[in-house]
């Protein structure tokens, strides 16, 4: 038998050989389109075979009713708060310098050491001083001297002019020599006092009640008043102060109620915002709107008795402008946000008595924490769904908890910081629902 060559000089394939593999290359090519045919119908036929089959409810519908979690709005008191980050602020710092020169023979106070206002800090030799008070007093004790005789004089003087005995003139001298002589010891009484004075700032006492920081100076150390550092600093911790900014969109609300003489509550939290530190009032607002960043800064005071905020402590704070009562409030989870009718809006799934879902449309008020004011669309007593709602859409049978029963408003009362609208988050963010209710 004789083999062909192709034109590559080599040999060539017999030609049903050739005919063979174009009829498998159209048979692959035939099944990969009918496979993919298949898919696609399958892909597209299906979902509405499942969605026939759960019923009108959807996937909650008879055939399978979706546990949920559920809450019962009630009326209760929701706190209007304006959140912001502060900066714990002694409300005195005080850098303790000596007054006068000398050898710094004691340190009285331990690190760290609370201290009240009068207590010794420091020693400073005192000897120098002593001496220059009692040089003084000598000085003092001697003018006077000098004037009682010049007195004595002057009266002789006065009875020799009536007799004219001696000339006027020297009477004359002899009441400005008592002059004199009177200035004298004013001037020796002020050098006299000016002495006692430095003697007492030998003695260095702290100026507040506070917690004394490190020493900056050690004992045997020749101070003076030009010292930079001081000897050591007190703060003021008990009371003590935090700074925070709002925006400036909250001041008016703010001044009004600030000049009705209404005393603001301001809780101070952990950098966390989850552990409240303490409880103080607001003391005061800045006199002018920081124009680089549209804020105003307050001052709040803490008692800070347990000593939980420390100077330049960064912690949140939230500033309870207003109580509003008598809200209709649920829980934050029960909130949803969807697009019925093309139109965003906040909804709720009210739970019906035959155990299905209604949307429902809210508007909602002020958040507090975990809890949120419904302004219109919800009436309290009202069952709304809280959690496995993201399963749910309008008319959807849903299985209960057997806890429902109880006060599920329960849940509609955790306390904690809140936020108000302008704050740091979207106070009014309800949960997201992946598809708009039907």
């Amino acid at each position: 038998m004789i083999k062909e060559k192709d034109d590559q000089g080599g040999l060539a394939q017999p030609g049903g050989a050739r005919a063979f593999l174009r009829k498998y290359r159209i048979a692959l090519i035939v099944l990969a389109v009918i496979l993919l045919s298949a898919f696609l119908l399958v892909r597209h036929f299906y979902p509405k075979a499942q969605d026939a089959a759960a019923g009108p409810g959807g996937p909650g519908g008879p055939g399978g009713p979706v546990p949920v979690s559920v809450a019962t709005a009630a009326y209760g008191d929701i706190q209007v708060r304006i959140p912001a980050l502060g900066t714990v602020t002694p409300l005195a710092t005080v850098t303790v310098r000596t007054q006068i020169s000398g050898i710094l023979q004691k340190i009285a106070f331990s690190e760290g050491q609370l201290v009240h206002q009068g207590d010794l800090l420091a020693q400073i030799d005192p000897r120098p001083y002593e001496a220059a008070v009692q040089q003084m007093q000598g000085t003092l004790r001697r003018d006077q001297a000098l004037l009682a005789d010049a007195k004595l004089d002057l009266q002789r003087y006065e009875g020799l002019v009536k007799e004219d005995s001696i000339a006027v003139q020297q009477l004359d001298t002899q009441r400005a020599l008592v002059d004199q002589y009177a200035g004298t010891i004013e001037s020796d009484g002020g050098q006299l006092k000016s002495a006692q004075v430095n003697l007492a700032y030998t003695r260095i006492v702290s100026p507040v009640s506070g917690r004394v920081g490190l020493r900056q100076v050690d004992q045997g150390n020749y101070v003076t008043p030009g010292d930079a550092n001081g000897i050591v600093v007190v703060n003021q911790v008990q009371p003590i102060t935090v700074i925070f900014p709002i925006p400036e969109d909250n001041v008016q609300a703010l001044l009004r109620r600030v000049h009705d003489g209404t005393a603001l509550m301001v809780e101070a939290y952990d950098r966390t915002n989850s552990a409240k530190l303490a409880e103080g009032k607001l003391l005061t607002l800045d006199n002018a709107i920081d124009t680089t960043t549209g804020t105003v800064k307050l001052r709040a005071q803490f008692d800070n008795a347990d000593g939980a905020l420390f100077p330049n402590q960064f912690v949140n704070i939230q500033l309870l402008e207003e109580l509003l009562v008598h809200q209709v409030v649920i829980p934050n989870s029960a909130v949803r946000r969807g697009a019925p009718n093309g139109v965003v809006s906040t909804f709720v799934y009210i739970v019906n008595a035959d155990h299905t879902v209604t949307v429902r449309p809210v508007a909602l008020g002020v958040v507090d924490g975990e809890r949120v004011a419904v302004t219109s669309g919800l009436a309290a007593g009202e069952i709304v769904v809280t959690e496995g709602g993201d399963r749910l859409r309008d008319g959807a049978k849903i299985l209960p908890p057997q806890t429902a029963a109880a006060d599920p408003a329960s849940a509609a009362k955790a306390p904690g910081p809140g936020k108000r609208n302008g704050g740091s988050k979207d106070p009014h963010r309800p949960r997201a629902h992946t598809s708009p209710p039907q």
